[in-house]
């Protein structure tokens, strides 16, 4: 589509004051409203003004000083070296690729610089780069962000539109993006033995969470070398209410992962490459509350696009060669199988449609139950949102099982997936627990050639039994009782096998060599930074100088 986001309220804020960062073509500006960093441009902001950057590197510090960061804020991520706390802001950069928000320290040589001794990590306690607390109706576009990575905090967040971590509500009302680039070039283990569990590195690339996007927009996204996920999306419950489109997301441990975000979520038109696993949502109890992740419209609703009451919708997009483990990774992200394009896991009425799965040597795309670690947390229990108790299965070391349920897998072509040859690896596949659950469907999906595009059968399902993949969206499964009829045994092995947590796995799955951290592509910089902007000295006419 490639629409140019101009901010989520861009209207109103056509009589706000522009304010400059930097100096962009020696344009004479006033003193008033001229600034040499970042931070002091947003703290002398009112709502409604927008905030231009010249090329530079900056090293941000609004963390630092008399604002760092307290232990409150150390819980909830409330500190970045930018902080935006006013509502409709509107931050841009004149050059998606000359502008840069960098956390390494101000006497690194080089910008975005990899060496141990330029990183910032707040004397332990890490960094998040641009954070947005509690603010609706914040833009940020056409920068590059890099290198603020993990600490004991809530941090390792580049961009962070956070509507109170934690807490379980919806903190903020409305964001949008575009033309963003997140990486980060540092990484150090922690387990020789693991080399690519990280001791120090960033954690998430463009990121929102307890936010409702209210039609928000994040086009034109980039991000590589994130140990948990190039994007996320995550505790916005039913109402997150966001598009994703022409994003790529690159060489992460995963490029998207989204924890109980439902509603109406559109993701489209956009690329997951050569990740470890290249796209996952999932439930989970004691991860952004609340659980489960829901793709239901609210009340009773129908999209406009599935036609359903599915409004979490994955289409048109190109998911492929996701084989990579020598990328970071930390926490979870690391259970997420090498060399699936997505997991679906114990995600609720998520429909994905019209996608092209390509060279992920596992599987396309795979609906697994996600494993939970405790039957409790938030005031809320296992049973109570939809999980079912492991002792009940027999199964020791996790506590509670979400199944995936309710999800449609339609009109997608496959090609080139399940390369590794193990048994089961497959297109895709549909691995459940329990019985009596609203069941997953599969329709229309093809296997194709690619570079040709022509169908050349059906795609393959890696269950053994056919009745697993059923065509229709309607109905339950199986009463047939926990890890009864419902279950294909061997996926689950296989599943275990590439996720780690199953011993004595033949070798199959791609291991861990050393971890790559990869240079950026060339991006493509705003058209036109100016577009949507009051008039204003670097923009006569509408354009940039």
């Amino acid at each position: 589509m490639g629409t140019e986001a101009v901010g989520t309220g861009s209207a109103a804020a056509a009589t706000g004051q522009v304010l400059y960062v930097g100096k962009f073509h020696n344009i004479s500006t006033p003193p008033t409203s001229t600034f040499t960093t970042i931070q002091a441009a947003v703290n002398a902001a009112a709502s409604g003004d927008w905030i231009l950057i010249a090329p530079g590197d900056y090293h941000e510090s609004g963390d630092s000083g008399a604002n760092a960061p307290t232990p409150a804020d150390l819980k909830d991520g409330w500190y970045g070296g930018v902080d935006i706390n006013t509502s409709n802001l509107h931050l841009r950069g004149m050059d998606r690729n000359k502008v840069i928000v960098d956390g390494t320290l101000a006497s690194a040589s080089t910008a975005c610089s990899g060496a141990p001794s330029d990183q910032n990590t707040l004397n332990g306690d890490g960094r998040n780069g641009i954070l947005i607390w509690k603010s609706s109706n914040v833009s940020v576009d056409n920068l590059t962000i890099c290198n603020f990575v993990a600490g004991s905090g809530a941090s390792g967040n580049e961009i962070w539109w956070n509507g109170g971590y934690g807490s379980g509500k919806i903190g903020l009302s409305g964001y949008s993006g575009s033309y963003l680039t997140a990486t980060s070039t540092y990484f150090t283990n922690s387990d020789p033995s693991h080399a690519n569990v990280c001791a120090s590195c960033a954690l998430y690339g463009i990121f929102a969470s307890n936010a409702n996007g209210k039609g928000g927009i994040l086009s034109q996204l980039y991000a590589n070398n994130f140990s948990d996920s190039g994007m996320y999306i995550g505790a916005c419950s039913r109402a997150c209410d966001v598009t994703v489109e022409n994003a790529w997301m690159e060489n992460n441990a995963l490029g998207y992962s989204g924890t109980n975000s439902g509603g109406q979520i559109v993701i489209e038109n956009s690329t997951f490459d050569n990740n470890k696993d290249g796209f996952d949502t999932n439930t989970a109890l004691t991860g952004d509350p609340p659980p489960p992740q829901d793709g239901r419209c609210p009340g009773t609703a129908v999209s406009k696009i599935t036609h359903t009451n599915s409004c979490w919708v994955f289409m048109d997009n190109v998911v492929k060669d996701n084989n990579n483990p020598n990328v970071p990774i930390a926490g979870t992200a690391g259970l997420g199988p090498t060399g699936t394009g997505m997991t679906i896991s114990g995600g609720r009425y998520d429909t994905i449609m019209n996608n092209e799965f390509s060279g992920n040597g596992a599987w396309g795309i795979l609906f697994v139950p996600y494993p939970e670690a405790n039957t409790s947390s938030n005031h809320k229990t296992c049973t109570s949102t939809g999980g079912i108790l492991a002792g009940s299965l027999g199964i020791s070391g996790i506590a509670c099982l979400y199944d995936p349920e309710g999800d449609a897998l339609t009109n997608n072509k496959f090609s080139g997936n399940g390369g590794f040859g193990n048994q089961t690896n497959a297109d895709f596949g549909n691995l459940l627990a329990g019985g009596n659950e609203p069941q997953n469907c599969f329709s229309g999906n093809t296997e194709w050639s690619a570079g040709f595009a022509s169908q050349t059968g059906n795609a393959t399902s890696a269950d053994s039994d056919p009745s697993l993949t059923p065509s229709s969206c309607s109905g339950k499964t199986p009463n047939v009782g926990l890890l009864g009829s419902n279950t294909d045994l061997g996926l689950l092995e296989q599943v275990e096998c590439d996720a780690g947590v199953l011993s004595g796995c033949a070798s199959g799955y791609p291991q861990v060599t050393n971890v790559v951290m990869r240079p950026l592509p060339s991006l493509s910089s705003m058209p036109n930074p100016c577009v949507g902007v009051p008039s204003n000295l670097w923009c006569p006419g509408g354009k940039p100088a």
